[in-house]
């Protein structure tokens, strides 16, 4: 069994690393062809029922050619409130944009060694690949383009955007091939996303699809990228990095450094500590996306991703209209 101790020795926040290597989940073999069937079946065809037609919430995507200026009304997106024509006529005015017809969308894919592990029947890696595909199809069988970058160790791969079945099919099979790596080395997210910078051209959707595992320094890149695009931010993670159980003795290893510690995890301290490291990672994290305004599904290798993505459309609907001013009811 293997799974993540708390990181110390680094610069930076104390992080959790986790691997697959001698217990975890087994990797699934699955052809892209055989993938995307099953999730068209079981996921799409339900998202199809509870969605209603309703992508735009999911997909939520804005114009970039201004039609107009107009007085605010109630409900109104205060996001789109013209400050500087308000300052100047003392009444609050919006703008409003041609609404594109086509949403191009991109997928940032971490595969780096710590998206490997899973302590259940998924692993990570392929909750990365089954999002990646219901998402793409969702958004292709309605005339729009995705494209997707794709880092291990670094930035390997960049698919333009592209649309149609194909093309989402093409994107899996780069996702299912490993990539050459070049031995043991962090994940810097920083990279992945100063990649995006150069290389999505115009205003997109981008989904920046990862554990956040990496070097310090990734969020500034972040809200650099949000500055320009509609940023969702998809944090993959299992429960047992988040807390240890009483396992008795086993052995630990950074998936990505290759480090080895034989620890007890019998140890109510050693638990304990493990639990407050991922408390302040967690922490960390969060604020980092918040002051980046960022939205961001978290998504675990034990959840259902039908409900998954349902809880995260509720969330993004609620947000708007908190932002427009409407009183949204709380149920318990």
């Amino acid at each position: 069994m293997s799974a993540s101790p708390p990181d110390k020795g680094r610069k930076g926040p104390p992080h959790l690393r986790a691997v697959a290597a001698g217990g975890g989940a087994p990797a699934r073999h699955e052809d892209p062809d055989a993938i995307l069937r099953r999730l068209e079946w079981t996921v799409i065809r339900r998202l199809d029922g509870l969605l209603q037609g309703d992508y735009r919430t999911l997909f939520r995507a804005f114009g970039l050619d201004l039609a107009d200026l107009r007085e605010y009304q109630l409900h109104d997106d205060v996001r789109h409130i013209d400050w500087n024509v308000t300052a100047r006529l003392q009444t609050p005015y919006v703008r409003e944009f041609h609404a594109d017809r086509e949403v191009t969308a991109w997928f940032l894919l971490d595969l780096s060694g710590s998206v490997d592990f899973g302590s259940g029947q998924v692993r990570k890696r392929m909750l990365s690949t089954e999002l990646t595909a219901v998402l793409g199809r969702l958004l292709t069988r309605h005339g729009n383009r995705i494209g997707a970058i794709l880092y291990s160790d670094k930035v390997d791969t960049v698919i333009p955007a592209g649309g149609g079945r194909r093309h989402v099919l093409q994107i899996l099979d780069r996702i299912l091939k490993p990539a050459a790596t070049g031995g043991h080395t962090e994940t810097n997210l920083g990279e992945l996303l100063e990649k995006a910078q150069s290389a999505i051209k115009r205003r997109a959707v981008v989904f920046v699809v990862s554990d956040f595992i990496s070097t310090p320094g990734w969020a500034r890149g972040l809200a650099l990228l949000a500055r320009r695009h509609e940023i969702v931010a998809v944090r993959l993670y299992d429960p047992l990095e988040m807390e240890l159980p009483d396992l008795g003795l086993i052995v630990m290893q950074d998936a990505e450094t290759g480090e080895q510690l034989f620890v007890d995890t019998h140890d109510a301290r050693f638990r304990r500590e493990f639990a407050a490291a991922a408390a302040r990672r967690e922490a960390a994290l969060h604020s980092a996306l918040a002051e980046a305004g960022v939205d961001c599904l978290e998504l675990a290798t034990d959840d259902d991703l039908v409900d998954a993505l349902m809880r995260f459309t509720i969330l993004r609907k609620r947000r708007s209209q908190l932002a427009a001013g409407v009183t949204v009811p709380t149920h318990r």
